[in-house]
């Protein structure tokens, strides 16, 4: 995460008003919602692991077990019963 000096970007009165609050901490200011993106999004790995989790339903449908799918995708039995039990696509 980039740290920036409040004092190189914020009014000294809007400072003046957080120093209210917080002194001499670090603090974190969110997005605002609208401007959030979902995990994996920028870096591709969302889909990567939709890929993933797609070829695992379709090879448990094609009669692949649990079992061979965890050794197969080094996960755990219960991660691959969550991927091919779920409702998504």
């Amino acid at each position: 995460m980039k740290y920036i000096n409040a004092n190189n970007v914020l009014p000294e009165k809007l400072i003046m008003e957080i120093q209210k609050y917080v002194q001499g901490e670090t603090l974190y200011i969110p997005k605002p919602e609208k401007e959030y993106r979902k995990w994996g999004t920028s870096s591709g790995g969302r889909r990567l692991l939709d890929r993933r989790n797609a070829a695992i339903k379709s090879s448990f449908i094609s009669g692949s077990s649990i079992q061979q799918l965890a050794e197969e995708h080094y996960l755990s039995t219960e991660t691959i019963k969550k991927i091919v039990y779920s409702k998504k696509k």
